[in-house]
């Protein structure tokens, strides 16, 4: 599906600038639908001076007049509500809000249209067309009035071009639909109205009266439990609202969205400011309890730090036993158990190395490349022959993160490999010896290579008939754990061993 960028790059030709303050309207047009009970649609004009649709918002509030995507479509377009409006195109010409008349009958639907001039470094770059339904004859809500007043606030400012506003977001914070609760404040920062939603999300923050007409940083004052964050949210409604009566929208760099932690619970607010030209209009706070979705974050980071250091202990453990048996292996006088007892100590040691890497992070993955980068020069320091004349070890492409259940498995795998080709594939080499680690990864799987310049297999092997203990762990893990496949065969030129071992990736 095309993005607003491709739509807006394949008709029009607006400036980086403009292109972007349409992608912000986009990103904060719910807020829009939601206030207005309406279906939004966002008009540019194309290349042949044609209007077309590059995108389109359903309330959350109200059902949807447009029972089809409107994307992509001309303006002209009598099926829809929404399509044959030459509102947008009246509105676009004269960059005023333009409105019928009367309602529209569309089949079995009465439909109210407005359409919103899109104003930009003081020129119309877009056109947004509304369409609510008009078939109810009941008297509306103080809720519905509300939002209502509210939307038309917000329209204006579109005309306007300070809507919506380029605002600070630096934790990142998520940000609260009208529905959640919704507070109009007046120029003076005092509360107009509140919704049900917003006034159980302050009761339950401990504040038991009426809000009334209160000051709403003093109620936030009285409740919050950091003087700091008292202070902040302050500084913050004083800005949205404009009581120094300037008119002046806040300052890009102060945040307008909070986390707030009272007594009894927490909330996520955020402020957005209403002008009227050149007045202050007050501003809309949305707010939202998030006091469960806190709680559940805070035991997921519990169970996230104890499960890394359960990892931390495991690699501990692990690292006493390769202790253990290094100590085993050097008061022992077979040269058979000390091999043997060397080999252990290797595959113990990976799986340590594997342990370490998931203890310092904060998912359960691993990255293959850092674990390979310090996997390579221990092995050589164990396993090179000394008539090899050292042997060169290299990652030569990026093999990316696996899941733990995966990435346990194959550093095993890749152990015995490289173990087994550092050991036997440069005995008697007196030229330089290499050992190359290659992959490359799809959609479908990961195929890794373990490439060198020994000598190469004898004319007789048979992967599958091997009783070398390192190639039945390799081959287990590789069919049982990975459900994979490894093949070992010489190198291309005749010389060498290329082990491949391609493992699905789900």
């Amino acid at each position: 599906m095309a993005t607003l960028h491709d739509l807006l790059a394949e008709h029009t030709a607006l400036s980086e600038a403009a292109a972007l303050h349409l992608q912000r309207l986009v990103a904060e047009w719910q807020l829009l639908a939601d206030l207005s009970f309406a279906d939004y649609v966002l008009a540019v004009r194309g290349a042949d001076g044609q209007l077309v649709y590059v995108a389109q918002v359903r309330p959350n509030t109200a059902s949807t007049l447009f029972q089809h995507d409107e994307v992509g479509h001309r303006v002209q377009n009598p099926a829809s509500p929404q399509g044959d409006n030459p509102l947008v195109e009246a509105a676009y010409a004269s960059g005023r809000i333009e409105r019928d008349a009367a309602p529209v009958r569309f089949g079995d639907l009465l439909v109210h249209r407005i359409a919103v001039p899109v104003t930009f470094d003081g020129e119309v770059i877009a056109a947004l067309g509304r369409a609510g339904d008009a078939g109810d004859a009941l008297p509306s809500s103080p809720l519905e009035s509300a939002y209502r007043a509210a939307a038309e606030a917000l329209c204006r400012m579109v005309v306007d071009g300070v809507f919506p506003l380029d605002e600070a977001n630096s934790l990142g914070l998520s940000t609260p639909r009208a529905g959640d609760g919704f507070i109009r404040l007046g120029a003076d920062g005092r509360v107009v109205y509140a919704s049900p939603n917003a006034l159980s999300a302050v009761h339950r923050m401990g504040w038991t009266a009426d809000l009334g007409s209160a000051r709403l940083a003093d109620v936030f004052a009285e409740l919050l439990t950091d003087p700091f964050d008292a202070v902040d949210v302050g500084a913050m409604l004083d800005a949205a609202v404009g009581v120094d009566g300037s008119g002046r929208l806040p300052d890009p760099d102060l945040p307008l969205r909070m986390e707030l932690d009272a007594r009894r619970s927490s909330v996520l607010i955020r402020a957005v400011p209403l002008r009227a030209g050149e007045a202050a209009d007050g501003a809309v706070l949305l707010i939202r309890d998030v006091t469960e979705v806190k709680r559940r974050d805070l035991a997921l980071l519990s169970k996230d730090a104890t499960i890394r250091e359960i990892h931390h202990r495991v690699k501990n453990n692990l690292q006493s036993v390769s202790a253990l048996l290094r100590l085993q292996a050097r008061r022992s006088d077979n040269s058979e158990t000390v091999v043997a007892l060397n080999e252990a100590v290797q595959r113990v040691s990976s799986i340590a190395l594997v342990h370490e890497m998931l203890s310092g992070s904060v998912d359960e993955v691993v990255d293959l490349d850092v674990v390979v980068d310090r996997l390579l020069p221990s092995l050589v320091d164990v396993w090179a022959p000394g008539g090899a004349g050292g042997v060169r070890v290299r990652r030569v492409s990026r093999l990316g993160v696996l899941p733990a259940d995966l990435a346990m498995p194959l550093v095993q795998v890749l152990t015995e490999v490289l173990q087994n080709s550092i050991e036997h594939a440069f005995v008697g080499v007196t030229d330089t010896a290499e050992l190359i680690v290659d992959g490359e990864r799809d959609l479908r799987g990961l195929t890794v290579r373990v490439i060198d310049n020994g000598v190469g297999l004898p004319a007789d092997f048979d992967l599958a008939a091997s009783d070398r203990l390192g190639l039945q762990i390799v081959r287990t893990l590789v069919s049982g754990d990975l459900g994979g496949q490894i093949d070992m065969r010489p190198g291309p030129d005749g010389r060498g061993t290329v082990v491949s071992i391609r493992i699905p990736l789900h």
